[in-house]
């Protein structure tokens, strides 16, 4: 099994990205699929779930910006990142099948300049 983030960059404040995440080995539907964040000398907190049945949880900071996808036909799950402010700024971490027993990505950054 294989998760891998792509899309983390540098952006201004207010800006947007676009995460993505892509697995392999696992088909992503069939899982609980989140993102988490962690930032500088914080822990790793959750950004926004997206379960089997399609229902979705987000993070207080995050549930008015933030919306969490999933497309099936390319088994990739996405974050979209809107209105991005400084304290968005950390390493994002796609994870499937939950924190404690689940599968990990390696992370991709997000920066965004005040």
């Amino acid at each position: 099994v294989q998760v891998v983030e792509s899309g983390g960059g540098v952006v201004e404040a207010g800006g947007s990205l676009r995460l993505s995440c892509a697995a392999s080995g696992i088909i992503v539907s069939r899982y609980a699929m989140a993102w988490f964040r962690q930032g500088p000398g914080q822990q790793r907190e959750l950004v926004a779930q997206i379960y089997s049945h399609g229902g979705t949880n987000y993070g207080d900071s995050v549930k008015t910006r933030f919306t969490i996808s999933r497309d099936s036909a390319k088994n990739t799950v996405d974050l979209q990142m809107n209105s991005l402010k400084s304290e968005d700024t950390a390493a994002y971490f796609c994870n499937a099948g939950g924190p404690d027993r689940g599968y990990w990505g390696q992370g991709t950054q997000v920066t965004v300049s005040s």
